[in-house]
């Protein structure tokens, strides 16, 4: 029985460790790594004429197999629907929403050529996990074109109550086709129960005794599997960080100060521009650590394209220049801003040294920034992490201090309490938190997530309501 993993982006196994902290990619590699299998899903790449035929890389006991998109498919599909209706309406942001018909067709459009392209390739006993928002219709099309095989859904992200996702004007249509899995994953309970509670005032979908919705024919499982990370695996690279040229360099030029760690790619649900406030606060609040603490903010750029992220971008800027403006001196910068991405190992090390892990997301879907941090900590020795009461990570991490993002003044009064917490405190929150990753690991994510696709029953004959192409051909003639 093969695995077939289907996600918006397919990484090139070229890339290694390559990789910002945490989020899909990291993950799925890791779960692949162990079962082998095949990794479908866009290049990232452009092409005015792309072959639909993927192309196919084998790395160890993973198939990568990777299809192209044009120019107005990579508009519509990706910058257009994807990231600027679906993810900040996922994030809670509804005011950053702007729908259009155009790209929702597109959306539909390169859904229906991927299904298609990959319903070529399918065997009989193939086991179809689907991944994240960029592909919610996925399904219905596989279902459409006789797809039999069990195929499960991970949404990597938060998903909204039915008062904010039912305000997307495309939002009833991809509830619908949410009826062609098996089993949804989600998170945490509140975002399963979110969506059951769409899915039953949306669509009709009914509850059977056992906690299954029965929609348009067939039954399906929603239930919350909160990924993990490989514990293991993110210690190793902690343990040997120092002899990393760039970890020791960062080591040197600290000295004695305490460094406060926050990692993030850029992106306006991760509050970074609140988080740098706050350390400005802690620093006011707290003048005898001024000279003494450095906060290092990692924020890879993403999605450039988005007026959105060029504004945070330019927003972040300012902050930084302005805090180091008024409170640096010749010896001592606060807040260290770095705009690229590095290696897990890097990264591992450059966590071993922080005293404080800032994870401030204002909403995530879980966050593994957070689990790594955790991971990579001396035991005997160990940072404390602060953490977004609203990132998916505190249900299983009640040892962090927990905090709200948009409380500029509770998260700096908890980077000085995290610093200063006793040696002995640390020490057992940190192995509450650690024995808390181990039990729910990512060979735990994805061995449940699995174990109950497998335990899926299908029902004959399903009536499901084809939203792939009638709705694109609907919106794209309105």
């Amino acid at each position: 029985m093969r695995l077939v993993v289907v996600s918006n982006r397919v990484p090139s196994p070229r890339a290694g460790e390559k990789a910002a902290a945490g989020g899909l990619a990291v993950a799925l590699r890791d779960a692949l790594r162990e079962r082998g299998g095949l990794w479908f899903g866009w290049s990232g790449g452009v092409s005015e004429t792309p072959e639909r035929t993927p192309r196919t890389i084998v790395h160890g006991q993973i198939a990568y197999e990777q299809v192209d998109l044009t120019a107005i498919d990579r508009q519509e599909y990706y910058l257009g629907f994807a990231n600027r209706v679906l993810w900040p309406s996922m994030h809670y942001r509804l005011g950053l929403t702007e729908f259009s018909r155009d790209d929702f067709a597109g959306y539909l459009r390169v859904n229906r050529m991927l299904a298609e392209s990959l319903a070529q390739r399918l065997r009989s006993d193939d086991i179809i996990w689907i991944h994240d928002y960029h592909l919610l219709p996925f399904a219905s099309v596989l279902r459409e074109l006789g797809v039999k095989n069990r195929i499960g859904y991970f949404h990597h992200i938060p998903w909204p109550p039915i008062e904010v996702f039912g305000a997307i004007p495309a939002g009833r249509h991809l509830l619908e086709a949410m009826g062609a899995y098996d089993l949804v994953g989600l998170q945490t309970a509140t975002d399963a129960g979110n969506l059951v509670r769409g899915l039953i005032e949306t669509t009709g979908a009914a509850m059977d005794r056992r906690g299954r919705l029965r929609m348009a024919g067939r039954t399906v499982r929603v239930d919350a599997f909160p990924i993990g990370i490989d514990v293991d695996d993110f210690r190793r690279f902690a343990d040997r960080a120092s002899g990393l040229r760039l970890v020791r360099q960062m080591a040197q030029s600290l000295g004695d100060r305490r460094l406060v760690i926050g990692v993030d790619r850029l992106d306006y649900s991760k509050g970074i521009v609140e988080r740098i406030e706050a350390f400005e606060r802690f620093l006011v609040a707290n003048p005898q650590q001024r000279g003494r603490s450095i906060l290092l903010q990692i924020t890879p750029e993403s999605r450039a394209e988005v007026p959105e992220y060029a504004e945070l971008g330019q927003r972040i800027d300012q902050a930084v220049g302005r805090i180091n403006g008024a409170h640096g001196g010749l010896d001592w910068t606060p807040v260290r801003f770095v705009k690229r991405a590095f290696s897990r190992p890097v990264l591992a090390g450059l966590y071993r040294h922080a005293a404080v892990g800032l994870v401030t997301p204002m909403r995530d879907g879980m966050n593994l920034v957070a689990k790594e941090y955790v991971a990579a900590q001396d035991p005997a020795d160990p940072g404390v992490l602060v953490l977004s009461r609203f990132a998916g990570a505190a249900r299983q991490m009640p040892d962090a201090l927990i905090v709200n993002p948009f409380d500029k003044s509770e998260v700096a009064e908890a980077i000085q309490t995290a610093l200063c917490l006793p040696l002995e405190e640390r020490r057992e929150r940190h192995a509450r938190l650690v024995a808390g990753l181990e039990a729910r690991d990512v060979s735990w994510w994805a061995g449940s997530y699995l174990a109950a696709l497998s335990r899926a029953r299908r029902r004959a004959k399903p009536k499901l309501r084809t939203v792939a192409r009638s709705e694109a051909d609907r919106f794209a003639a309105a």
